[in-house]
């Protein structure tokens, strides 16, 4: 289910095209109350007992990324991020808890490896991750007695699998956002200092997997497997090692190998 029907619209074509007659695709703005409602009523009218069978599973997949130093991100780009990334999963779970709860089924929202450790330039994005991860706690030990079981999943750097980022995008954005700037910050920083901060996001965004198929096996064995895991973490194994180093070694020693 998609933040808008403009983003989602070659996706759920694609999965149209498949002709599963077991599978149905709904457009959804998670970031829209009635439609989320309206999805919910779809859902349970499609279900042969939605009394008692319920709804197996919810994976909240619908996100939004940007970049920029703190001093450079408006609070408006924070509150977009945070109504999808955050709030759009808050919302979408708790419209359909009530089926999975009937089911005693499963819910998995995708965080990311930034929701368990910051990043400079990322404050937008970590912000929202790490409350995914905050909800998704307390949900999971809200939903225990339920017999309901809820998974995180946690991406390394997949951006060159997912489109997120084109040169031309984060070339648009980082316009934008110097347009934007105030004038005592645009002269405190300057000009060659934002552009350099720019290459730096350039150059993340032309690394990391183009292959999301580890990302996809997590969701599929958090949502079929007996015994699902708490957290998942499809990520390779420097992502894996500095994650590890960042929330479990003290923050004097990880600042001085990661952040100077």
């Amino acid at each position: 289910m998609w933040p808008s029907p403009e983003q989602g619209r070659g996706g759920s074509k694609d999965l149209d095209n498949m002709k599963s007659d077991r599978m149905r695709t709904v457009q959804l703005n998670v970031c829209d109350s009635e439609e989320v409602a309206r999805a919910v009523d779809y859902v349970t009218s499609t279900l042969k007992d939605p009394e008692n069978g319920g709804l197996w599973g919810l994976v909240n997949n619908a996100g939004i990324s940007t970049f920029g130093e703190v001093e450079f991100t408006s609070m408006d780009t924070y509150k977009e991020v945070a109504e999808v990334n955050l709030w759009g999963t808050i919302r979408t779970t708790k419209a359909f808890l009530p089926l999975i709860r009937r089911a005693k089924g499963r819910v998995v929202n995708i965080s990311s490896m930034m929701g368990r450790m910051a990043n400079p330039a990322r404050s937008p994005y970590c912000i929202t991750k790490f409350g995914v991860e905050a909800f998704s706690d307390c949900l999971r030990y809200e939903m225990r007695p339920h017999d309901v079981k809820v998974c995180i999943v946690e991406p390394g750097n997949f951006i060159a699998g997912t489109s997120l980022y084109s040169p031309e995008r984060i070339q648009s954005i980082a316009d934008k956002m110097w347009d934007e700037l105030p004038e005592i910050v645009r002269r405190d920083y300057g000009r060659k200092y934002f552009d350099e901060q720019i290459a730096k996001m350039e150059s993340y965004c032309s690394s990391g997997s183009s292959d999301t198929s580890p990302v996809v096996e997590s969701i599929g064995h958090a949502l079929t497997s007996t015994t699902p895991y708490t957290r998942y973490h499809p990520m390779d194994y420097y992502w894996w090692l500095r994650m590890q180093v960042m929330t479990h070694m003290p923050a004097a020693i990880s600042d001085r190998l990661y952040i100077y």
